[in-house]
């Protein structure tokens, strides 16, 4: 089977974790890096042995060893770098959130569509071996008949100064990580349709920093009577807290993604480590073992690596990408006024094209 070549969008903290993932895929070779700067585009490329590098990501879309290009840049610029690399006819991975509007999702899996590229949308816990053992007692019917399922990823803050403003990433912490939980929780109940969503938000820690949302606690019911929570957070201080619960008619089971595999660790100082998910490592943590494939990184990367060779879709598509985004947008509106807010949205193209913190607002 031949090679695959990658291109990678962005040298910063969740590129990292993607080029040391691509070290694990065989299938794989990383041709090329693209960064805002010829500066930062070098050192990544010298830290991670990647052949060339770019300070415009169109020089590196015109690489004709490029076959896949990885998108790992702040939620304002997806839309710009998928349409360009969809033209360009590379397949696509793009992180999370697919996008910072609906109205850019809707155009990412329209050029995604015409150009006849793949396009997956990079949600690494349905990869993530403890969250998938917890997905295959489910489909066993370990659990019975499973009605509610609870996901939450939580620490004090996100990793780069970018997230704090809302007109580049689009919200808070609900589409910073909120995100996660929600896909999580449609794979868990296999991906069935949303019916209502409740939501309460609250800036209680970093008020100079943000105008988005450092806490939320969110609920979405499901076709089936089933329910989802969610709790997400840049205020819990303590490192990073990765966890979910599921309760079925016959059973529950409580997934900690960190502590199983991890070091309890105290330091006055902190410590470095290249992909340590933790933006501080000073006081306890728990240092993680191998996390790149704890967190399902390399297995995520090697899933999209066989669908370009067989021509295959990807478990988290495009489209599992927008429907999150859809859920993100009723959960701020029914953190503000709305109250209860029933899905699918019906929204304007003004209301699909801005924000959805501005719901919150609203």
């Amino acid at each position: 089977m031949r090679e695959i070549g990658i291109g990678m969008v962005g040298a910063g903290f969740i590129s990292a974790l993607h080029a040391e993932a691509f070290r694990l895929v065989p299938e794989a070779h990383v041709r090329g890096v693209a960064a805002a700067t010829k500066a930062s585009a070098a050192r990544f490329a010298a830290a991670h042995d990647i052949p060339t590098h770019h300070d415009d990501y169109r020089r590196l879309l015109d690489d004709p060893a490029v076959d896949v290009v990885t998108v790992a840049v702040p939620n304002h610029l997806h839309r710009d770098v998928v349409v360009a690399a969809a033209a360009a006819g590379k397949h696509v991975i793009v992180e999370k959130p697919l996008a910072r509007t609906l109205a850019e999702a809707d155009e990412m899996l329209a050029a995604c569509s015409q150009a006849g590229v793949l396009l997956m949308y990079a949600e690494e816990l349905c990869f993530a071996p403890k969250y998938v053992r917890a997905k295959e007692l489910v489909d066993q019917g370990a659990l019975g008949r499973v009605y509610m399922v609870q996901q939450g990823e939580q620490h004090f803050g996100p990793h780069a100064d970018w997230f704090w403003d809302i007109e580049r990433s689009g919200g808070g912490v609900l589409m910073d990580m909120g995100c996660h939980a929600v896909e999580f929780i449609r794979w868990i109940y296999d991906k069935p349709a949303a019916e209502a969503v409740t939501a309460e938000l609250g800036t209680y820690v970093h008020g100079d920093r943000t105008r988005g949302e450092d806490h939320a606690v969110a609920t979405v019911r499901f076709a089936g009577n089933r329910i989802g929570l969610v709790e997400t957070s840049w205020a819990k201080r303590g490192g990073m807290d990765d966890r979910a619960e599921i309760f079925g008619s016959e059973g529950v089971t409580y997934v900690d993604l960190l502590r199983g595999s991890s070091l309890v660790t105290y330091s006055e100082h902190g410590y470095g480590y290249a992909v340590e998910k933790a933006p501080d490592t000073r006081g306890w943590t728990f240092t993680m073992f191998e996390e790149i494939w704890n967190y399902g990184f390399p297995q995520e990367m090697r899933h999209f690596v066989e669908c370009v060779q067989h021509s295959a879709t990807p478990l988290e598509t495009g489209e599992d990408g927008r429907a999150v985004l859809e859920i993100l947008y009723g959960m701020y509106r029914a953190a503000g006024s709305a109250g209860r807010v029933s899905l699918p949205l019906d929204l304007t193209p003004q209301q699909a094209a801005a924000s959805p913190v501005e719901g919150w607002w609203t």
